[in-house]
């Protein structure tokens, strides 16, 4: 392990000490109390066979008194050991458990807070990852850590009564001590970089499994089944693979771990004997340091436990920061807007780059209270930004969008959040209770409110019909659910809220023209203005007036009557659909 890991990983084991200070504190002294009694064993052990053992096979007899007695020395040593274990594991553990109940919520709520420009650039596999595994990682030397510090402290002691015993018996701990550190720190060199590449592919196998799952549907459409079961199972063989190195390198450590204190046993005994027969020591003091060698094993593996998780623990914390240190968050400000009637949307000068690409170019525009206008304009016009850009899901990189007069980013979340209803492309169904769907946990929405923004989309009668009406799961995804059904759940969710200002993304593409039009006359009457991405001829007509755009920019402006005679592209474009059948009817001729 390089001096830069170690130190990295010492530096978040600090973190997690300033985050839970108390908790540490009480695994950390469990710790201590099982190193000392630890040592303390060790010497009692050797004052019971030296001073009761020893004169009763010297004698042939002993009493019950000497054997309560030393009986009762080990049992209370072992009880408070034992009160030392649980203080520990408890401490430990619930340290642990808090650090990860802390960080993931820091990660989730930052994901939560983190513009969709920012979310575009992660894959999904990888934003769970981070709230998961890489939690799970940045805190996995937890457990360890605290026993890691009571074996320091049981060494210094140890140590500290091996010279006090006899300095001869010590200077075999000084061989053996080293011996432990330094295998510890060559199981660590060569471990770290397994760990760290086992973390990677765990992260890569979960990522392919979710776009596997996801996409189950392309999958088996277009028959990759096979391509893509191979594609997992490579990944899966890689883990396996890492993960059988991490084993051997593991195996050959845990022998030679077991191996060096049974060594400095015998040790012991060899130059005990020696010293015992120059009458140097005694043999309570041999027993009790051999005693000492065979137990020191266990926990001084704590150490390297710990040193062996810090590139793992680096690596997954690298990775939380990624996520909790991202900027690009969207600044709110506090105007309030008013409560009552339909709200104008005003575009003025706007202009929208994604990375280094513009989209949209000096967009200009509005919405009058209570109309309805339709953006129209061929594939990768704009108009899906133009629609994010009006409910704030981004910002523009130069120009004004306003709200009743008011700079949208000078508005609060909560005004902007009631004035502004989105219901997207893509419509999305938790997996919960239709009512829960439309509700989504707001206050003041009773079943009362429910039924009328299902009346509004159109949506009522599909529900009444379902078993459990507005209780009815809809699965994951709203896999029970059409696609015309799941567009008007999703605009029934946005109409609950009783937006002033509505805005759909093509949102109505799943349902059948008549229905679209009941749709659309339900919108016009909730007493909201609307914006309305449009493809269709038969909706486009419906809006009182059609913005047309072409590479980002407004070509024109007016009724669907006024495009229809004057604007080219519009002509082209919404009676693109005829045409076609009148071409195919002059090749049939």
């Amino acid at each position: 392990m390089d001096n830069g890991v170690l130190g990295r990983g010492m530096w978040v084991l600090g973190q997690a000490i300033r985050d839970e200070p108390g908790r540490f504190a009480i695994a950390v002294a469990g710790s201590c109390v099982f190193g000392l009694t630890t040592v303390a064993s060790a010497y009692v052990v050797g004052r019971v066979v030296g001073d009761i053992v020893v004169p009763a096979f010297d004698s042939g007899h002993t009493t019950t008194g000497s054997l309560a007695l030393g009986a009762g020395a080990i049992l209370a040593v072992s009880l408070v050991k034992v009160l030392g274990i649980l203080g520990r594991r408890l401490g430990a553990g619930a340290m642990q458990f808090h650090l990860q109940a802390r960080y993931r919520r820091k990660v989730t709520s930052r994901y939560l807070q983190l513009p969709l420009a920012w979310h575009s650039k992660h894959p999904t596999g990888t934003l769970l990852s981070n709230a998961n595994a890489d939690v799970d990682a940045a805190w996995s030397p937890i457990a360890p850590f605290p026993m890691a510090v009571g074996t320091l402290v049981m060494l210094v002691g140890a140590v500290a009564s091996l010279f006090a015993v006899d300095w001869v018996l010590a200077l075999v701990s000084l061989v053996v001590f080293p011996a432990v550190f330094s295998l510890n720190v060559i199981y660590s060199r060569r471990m770290s970089p397994n760990i760290t590449r086992a973390q990677q592919l765990r992260s890569e196998v979960s990522e392919i499994a979710h776009e596997s799952f996801d996409g189950a549907l392309v999958v088996k459409t277009m028959g990759r089944e096979e391509a893509e079961t191979l594609r997992f199972e490579q990944r899966a063989n890689e883990l396996r693979d890492a993960m059988v190195r991490v084993g051997r390198i593991r195996g050959a450590f845990d022998p030679a771990m077991d191996a060096l204190p049974q060594l400095g046993t015998l040790a012991v005994l060899v130059v005990g004997a020696w010293r015992l027969s120059a009458g140097a020591v005694t043999v309570a003091d041999v027993v009790a340091v051999a005693f000492l060698f065979t137990i020191l094993a266990f926990p001084v593996r704590a150490i390297g436990w710990v040193l062996g998780e810090l590139p793992r623990s680096v690596a997954g914390w690298d990775r939380l920061q990624n996520v909790i240190t991202a900027s690009g968050d969207m600044e709110y400000g506090t105007t309030p807007l008013r409560d009552a009637g339909p709200a104008v949307l005003e575009f003025a000068g706007v202009d929208f780059s994604y990375d280094d690409t513009q989209v949209l170019a000096d967009v200009s525009f509005t919405v009058p209270a209570g109309r309805t206008v339709a953006l129209v304009g061929p594939t990768g016009a704009g108009k899906s930004t133009i629609a994010s850009l009006a409910a704030r899901l981004v910002d523009p990189n130069a120009g004004r969008i306003s709200i009743d007069g008011v700079d949208a980013r000078q508005l609060s979340g909560a005004a902007l959040a009631a004035t502004v209803g989105l219901v997207p492309q893509l419509p999305f169904v938790f997996d919960d209770s239709v009512r829960g769907n439309i509700t989504l946990g707001r206050e003041g929405l009773d079943d009362d409110a429910v039924w009328a923004a299902l009346d509004l989309a159109q949506a009522s009668g599909f529900v009444r019909k379902l078993d459990e009406g507005l209780d009815t799961r809809v699965g994951e995804r709203g896999t029970s659910l059409s696609g015309g059904q799941r567009q008007r759940l999703t605009l029934s969710r946005a109409l609950a809220g009783g937006p002033r200002l509505l805005v759909l993304d093509d949102a109505t593409s799943a349902v059948d023209p008549r229905v679209e039009a009941a749709v659309l006359a339900g919108v016009r009457g909730s007493s909201a203005s609307v914006l309305v991405v449009a493809y269709r001829r038969a909706t486009i007509a419906l809006a009182d007036q059609v913005v047309y755009v072409e590479q980002g920019r407004v070509v024109a402006t007016g009724t669907h009557e006024e495009l229809l005679a004057e604007v080219p592209g519009y002509i082209d474009l919404v009676t693109a659909y005829e045409q076609q059948e009148a071409e195919k009817e002059l090749e049939d001729a």
